[in-house]
């Protein structure tokens, strides 16, 4: 599935990565993870995209954030909104995906294959996008829930599906002993 001769450029969605990771039952050595795809080509780039709540005093992704940002990864954030829904619940809005979508096909001139860490269904388009550009597209997310975490539509329009559970050995968290908010 990957040449080493490839070039290759990773897409995280964080919220997404999170939630399946969770529903997995592992964390994510985020360390691991650059290892892993560095050992299967040339990683060019690795993006992490996620929303942050700004008026708290701390946020509990912060560490994680700035881990990422002084190892190896092309952070994304935006301010997350607060809302309050039909029913009086209080929720957060923040998609990434514009911004997502606009990196991978910005960086499609410069890679041969993108990793996609997401199972949501809005990006099956973007795989189209990159597909038209001559790229290989891989999604990484799981079916091994119930419900599994990606959308069909995703799955099928890739050139290749990882599922995240196969992945465990190599990124666990629990097996590091790296930095706490590796």
């Amino acid at each position: 599935m990957f040449d080493s001769r490839e070039k290759i450029a990773i897409f995280i969605d964080g919220a997404n990565l999170f939630a399946t990771s969770k529903s997995l039952g592992f964390d994510i050595d985020y360390r691991k993870l650059l290892s892993a795809f560095q050992k299967r080509a040339y990683l060019l780039r690795a993006y992490y995209y996620t929303a942050l709540i700004e008026d708290l005093e701390f946020s509990s992704i912060r560490p994680l954030i700035d881990w990422l940002n002084y190892n190896g990864y092309t952070v994304v954030t935006k301010s997350a909104r607060e809302f309050t829904d039909s029913h009086g619940r209080h929720r957060l809005k923040g998609k990434m995906d514009i911004e997502l979508a606009s990196d991978a096909i910005e960086q499609a001139d410069r890679v041969d294959h993108i990793v996609l860490f997401s199972g949501d269904g809005d990006f099956a388009s973007l795989v189209e996008v990159l597909q038209r550009k001559g790229r290989k597209v891989s999604v990484v997310s799981t079916i091994s829930t119930h419900p599994p975490m990606v959308a069909d539509e995703l799955r099928r329009r890739a050139d290749h599906f990882i599922d995240l559970i196969t992945l465990r050995n190599e990124i666990d968290r629990r097996a590091s002993e790296h930095a706490p908010n590796a």
